[in-house]
C-alpha cells in the first residue's frame, strides 16, 4: 500500500494534482483543505496517502497532514460513506467544524454537503461519535497562496473560474450550483482571484449560507 509520497507538483487542478516522484507521475485526489496548503507548481511537497483498489480503478487520495488522513479513514468506515463523499465532507467543512457538528449532534452543516441528506447526516453523527473520540485533530491552518508569475488577468479570470467550477462539480455539486456559487464568490473577492480562493469562498458560502 502507498502510504506517503514526496515529490514535485507538476499539475494542480482541484481536486486533482499530479505529483512526480522519482520520474513517475502519480495522480492524487485531495480535499480542498489540503489544496489550500499546497505550495506553487514545481515545488516539492510530502503527502500522506490512502490507496483504494476497485475492480474498475486504482485511486490515490492525498492529505496534507496525518490527522486528515485518519479522519478520512474514519469517514469511509461509516455506513454509506465512500471515498468520494468523504472527500466532499472534508472539502466542505473543516475538521474542527466537523468535530463540533458531531459533538453537538448538529446536522445543519452536513446536509449542505452534496450527497449528505438528513438521514445520512444523522447516521453519520451517531457512527462517528465513538471514532472521533480516538482522534486528536489539530487546527487545519490555510497557507497563503503565492502570487508567483501570474499571466494576464483576463486569462487568469477565465481559467480560474472554469477550474473552480470543475472542482465543485467533481466534489458533487450540480453544474448550476457550481456556476452560481463561483459567480457569487467573484462578487465577494473580485475579478482575478485564484482558483483555491474562489473554491474556498464558494464552499464557505454554501455551507454557512
Amino acid at each position: 500500500m502507498i502510504g506517503h509520497l514526496r515529490g514535485r507538483i507538476l499539475e494542480k487542478q482541484p481536486p486533482w494534482l499530479l505529483l512526480e516522484v522519482n520520474g513517475v507521475g502519480y495522480e492524487v485526489e485531495a480535499s480542498m483543505n489540503t489544496f489550500y496548503k499546497l505550495p506553487e507548481l514545481g515545488a516539492e511537497v510530502g503527502l500522506h496517502t490512502h490507496f483504494v483498489v476497485r475492480e474498475d480503478a486504482q485511486l490515490l487520495y492525498g492529505f496534507a497532514d496525518y490527522q486528515e488522513k485518519l479522519l478520512f479513514r474514519a469517514l469511509i468506515k461509516a455506513n454509506g460513506v465512500g471515498p468520494k463523499l468523504a472527500l466532499s465532507i472534508l472539502s466542505g467543512i473543516s475538521a474542527e467544524a466537523f468535530i463540533r457538528t458531531v459533538h453537538n449532534e448538529d446536522t445543519t452543516a452536513l446536509v449542505k454537503v452534496p450527497g449528505v441528506g438528513k438521514k445520512t447526516a444523522e447516521r453519520l453523527i451517531v457512527e462517528m461519535k465513538d471514532r472521533l473520540s480516538q482522534l486528536q485533530l489539530p487546527t487545519l491552518t490555510e497557507l497563503e497562496l503565492s502570487s508567483g508569475n501570474m499571466p494576464a488577468v483576463e486569462a487568469v479570470v477565465v481559467d480560474c473560474r472554469a477550474e473552480a467550477e470543475s472542482a465543485l462539480i467533481a466534489l458533487g455539486y450540480k453544474p448550476q450550483q457550481a456556476t452560481r456559487a463561483i459567480e457569487q464568490a467573484i462578487q465577494v473577492l473580485g475579478e482575478g482571484s485564484g482558483t483555491e480562493d474562489l473554491i474556498r469562498q464558494a464552499l464557505k458560502a454554501m455551507v454557512t449560507g
